[in-house]
C-alpha cells in the first residue's frame, strides 16, 4: 500500500515506509499543509503492526530546507500544537526512524533529522541551524539536542554563527551514521532498515522504547524551558523582519525588539 498527497508521498517494503517530502521547488521547506501530511505518515508508521522501520527524505535532491519563510511571512505555520515542527519534533515515535539526507538540510530540516534515530547522508548533504540569520531560535529541539549529538564547543559555534555543517564533517563527529555518493542516500538507508527490519519486532520495539524513556521526559522539560526563553524572540519584530527579507531577497534590517 502507498498514500499520496500534494506534498508528502509514502511507499512501502517489507515493512520499511518512506515517507518523501515532495516540494521539490521550494527545496522541500515546510509548510501548513506538508506539516499535517507528514503528521499523518508518521502516525500511520505508529500505528501498523507491519511497518518495522521508517525513512525520512526529500525529493528533488534536497532533504528539507526548513520552514517555508514566504509562508511564515504570509501566516501560515507548519507547526502543529502538541506535535511541533512539521508534526514530529515534539512527540515520541516508536517505530526507528531514519533520515535520508540529500542537498539542503537547513534550520528546522536540520531539526527534522535531529528528531530521527538515524542519519544517512550525501556527501553534498549540508546540515545547518540558521535561525539566527532570519532573527529566530531554533525552536524545535536544535538548541538541545544538537550539544547532545556533537561536541558543545562545536554545536554552539553552528547555532551561534548559523553556519552551515558539510555532511562529511557531520560524519566526522558522529552525527551522521554512514556517508555515501550523491544519490545514493535513500538506498543506504533502506540497507540499514532492512538490517533493523530483519530483526525481531518485540526486542526492536523495546530497545526505541527504553531509549525514548531515557531521554524523553528529559527533552521535554528542556523545550518547556526553552520555550519560556525563545518566545519573546519569536514574537518580536526582527523575527518577522528576518522571514520578510527572505522572501523579498534583501539584507534584513535589525531593530532588537
Amino acid at each position: 500500500m502507498a498514500s499520496e498527497t500534494p506534498t508528502v508521498r509514502t511507499e512501502e517494503y517489507d515493512g520499511v515506509f518512506v515517507i518523501t517530502i515532495d516540494r521539490p521547488n521550494v527545496r522541500n521547506a515546510i509548510d501548513g499543509e506538508t506539516a499535517g501530511a507528514l503528521a499523518a505518515a508518521i502516525d500511520e508508521l505508529d500505528a501498523r503492526d507491519d511497518l518495522l522501520v521508517g525513512i525520512l527524505t526529500g525529493a528533488g535532491g534536497n532533504f528539507c530546507a526548513g520552514m517555508d519563510l514566504k509562508a511564515f511571512a504570509a501566516g501560515d505555520t507548519p507547526f502543529i500544537p502538541g506535535r511541533g515542527f512539521a508534526g514530529i519534533t515534539r512527540i515520541e515515535i516508536a517505530t526507528p526512524l531514519i533520515a535520508a539526507v540529500e542537498g539542503h538540510a537547513l534550520g528546522s530540516g536540520t531539526e527534522l533529522t535531529l528528531a530521527c534515530d538515524m542519519i544517512v547522508a550525501a556527501r553534498n548533504a549540508t546540515f545547518g541551524q540558521t535561525e539566527v540569520h532570519f532573527g529566530l531560535v531554533p525552536p524545535e529541539g536544535g538548541v538541545i539536542r544538537l550539544p547532545e549529538r556533537l561536541p558543545r564547543n562545536i554545536a554552539m559555534e553552528l547555532l551561534l554563527t548559523g553556519d552551515p555543517l558539510s555532511a562529511e564533517r557531520a560524519e566526522e563527529l558522529g552525527l551522521v551514521n554512514h556517508l555515501t555518493e550523491p544519490g545514493q542516500a535513500l538506498e543506504v538507508a533502506m540497507g540499514l532498515a532492512s538490517r533493523i527490519a530483519c530483526n525481531a519486532p518485540l526486542a526492536v520495539a523495546a530497545v526505541k522504547q527504553v531509549v525514548n524513556e531515557r531521554t524523553a521526559l528529559r527533552d521535554q522539560d528542556a523545550l518547556i524551558e526553552q520555550d519560556q526563553i525563545v518566545a519573546a524572540v519569536l514574537s518580536s519584530v526582527d523575527a518577522m523582519e528576518g522571514a520578510l527579507a527572505f522572501a523579498e531577497k534583501r539584507e534584513p534590517h535589525w531593530q532588537g525588539r
